[in-house]
């Protein structure tokens, strides 16, 4: 894993409880000079329209810090929220980490 990604991997509900500390999260990480970062949503069994707004508030610091932010490993109900608010056209959306480090790398 190069060490020039950051990987956040938030597990469970991602929701009105859990969105501003994943938001903080991805934030501290880009104010502590992180370039790329990664959301791997592997173990997200369920994010709504908070956790989304996370996301896109979290992208918004991390471009503002002079990085980049990607996801992966989106599960269906996500992908579906994605396409339905089509942040499928804001986000870049990789299936598995290993397929973004090998895009990354390139």
């Amino acid at each position: 894993m190069s060490s020039d990604v950051k990987i956040v991997k938030p597990t469970g509900v991602l929701d009105g409880i859990q969105a501003s500390p994943f938001r903080q999260n991805i934030v501290s990480l880009a104010d502590k000079g992180a370039k790329t970062i990664l959301i791997d949503f592997q173990d997200v069994t369920f994010m709504d329209s908070s956790g989304l707004g996370a996301l896109v508030l979290a992208l918004k610091a991390v471009r503002m810090a002079g990085g980049r932010l990607f996801v992966c490993s989106i599960n269906e109900q996500i992908r579906i929220l994605f396409e339905l608010t089509s942040m499928d056209r804001v986000f870049e959306i990789f299936e598995t980490p290993e397929e973004f480090l090998k895009s990354f790398e390139k």
